[in-house]
């Protein structure tokens, strides 16, 4: 089938799925008896008769996503929410994601990205875990690429990275350090193709294994659908041989987010976030930034772009229609480059789009959300839980 009318009949149904859910919105109550379904309560017995404790949350679930990398993907989920016995309003709930999903591209990915906060927010432990084997299209190298040259790369990766941050100086400011074990192996580039001609270091596999220095500030009132507060993290990673990696460099990362609410009577929320990352030395392919993904520049498929270095950033203003069902909009900015002095302004690629958005649990704001994004020459429909930042 055409890649465009399997978008637009994949819009227009959930566009009707929408329509059905705003008729249903007077049946509030038997969605919220529906979403228990899936819900079980590990410690429910021990909250009901202790009221300092949160009545922690096991959501089991079917996934169902879309993106333009992976086409249509099914699987299960589970989403831990906690807190630690004797924390309070003060302490955010802490967020334990796995999903296990399979896509129509042959795609396998078991994924994981925690975030945990101690009592009263003296610690936090972030960080990913994945094990994937993910072919995905490779277009090229640098912001020149052309769609014509398209070609598929097939690998499988292990990631783990946990970092462990500790409060200090003031409120929501941490300051920690952890590790990064990045695997890939059994890569499988087309026989003759432009990879195997360009042969960037790592291309037929690599070890990405060292430590990472981390800064947080995170003041968001919600970390899966925050209204207000401020997110800034900056990581540098140092990778070598001693620990069993193949390739000698450098990482660094910047995430930055903002959230506001315009309205002083409306629950509607503008979101700013700027991303950069930057690699030194001899970095492996597998570590080079991708340009493109439902996350952020929504509208580019992963790795449309791929580079050594990426800045790019997004706003999205939120707002309720009725009832449980929401809208966004959003506009996005940015590039690749190969050397930090080659980002200019007049690169600048970008994209736009509106989503709609279906709040699944009223207490966590948890959201499906479905979002069509436009860039030049392409857009795409990505359908996923949670926010996109």
């Amino acid at each position: 089938m055409n890649k465009r009318i399997f978008q637009l009949i994949l819009a227009v149904s959930l566009l009707l799925f929408n329509s059905v859910i705003l008729r249903a919105q007077e049946k509030d109550s038997q969605f919220d008896n529906f979403k228990e379904f899936f819900t079980l309560y590990p410690n429910k017995k021990a909250a009901a008769v202790d009221s300092t404790l949160y009545k922690s949350k096991l959501i089991l679930a079917p996934v169902v996503s879309f993106a333009p990398e992976t086409s249509l993907g099914l699987g299960v989920g589970a989403k831990y929410l906690f807190k630690f016995k004797g924390s309070g309003e003060e302490t955010r709930t802490s967020n334990m994601p796995m999903t296990l999903r399979y896509t129509l591209k042959n795609q396998f990915v078991l994924f994981s990205g925690f975030e945990i906060f101690t009592n009263q927010e003296k610690w936090v432990i972030e960080g990913n875990f994945i094990l994937k084997n993910f072919p995905r299209p490779f277009f090229g190298l640098g912001r020149e690429s052309l769609e014509d040259d398209e070609e598929i790369f097939d690998s499988f990766q292990l990631l783990f990275e946990p970092i462990f941050l500790k409060e200090l100086f003031f409120n929501h400011f941490f300051v920690g350090a952890g590790v990064r074990y990045n695997h890939i192996f059994d890569a499988s580039p087309e026989e003759n193709g432009l990879l195997e001609r360009l042969a960037p270091e790592g291309f037929r596999g690599s070890t990405s294994s060292g430590a990472e220095f981390a800064v947080l500030y995170d003041s968001r009132d919600n970390i899966l659908n925050a209204r207000h507060g401020m997110f800034l993290e900056f990581t540098h990673g140092f990778y070598g041989k001693v620990l069993g990696g193949t390739q000698e460099f450098q990482l660094t990362r910047f995430d930055a987010r903002y959230f506001f609410q315009p309205f002083k009577k409306r629950d509607d929320v503008i979101g700013l976030q700027a991303i950069g990352k930057f690699s030194h030395k001899d970095v492996p392919f597998s570590e080079l930034a991708l340009f493109g993904s439902g996350e952020i520049l929504r509208g580019y498929i992963e790795g449309r772009y791929v580079d050594r270095n990426i800045m790019a950033l997004q706003l999205e203003y939120r707002t309720n229609l009725i009832g449980r069902l929401g809208m966004v909009a959003f506009v996005a900015a940015g590039d690749v480059a190969s050397r930090v002095s080659d980002f200019q302004v007049g690169n600048i690629r970008g994209s736009a789009g509106v989503g709609l958005r279906f709040l699944l649990d009223k207490e966590e704001r948890l959201n499906i959300r479905f979002d069509w994004g436009v860039a030049k020459n392409t857009n795409n429909v990505y359908l996923n839980i949670a926010e996109s930042f």
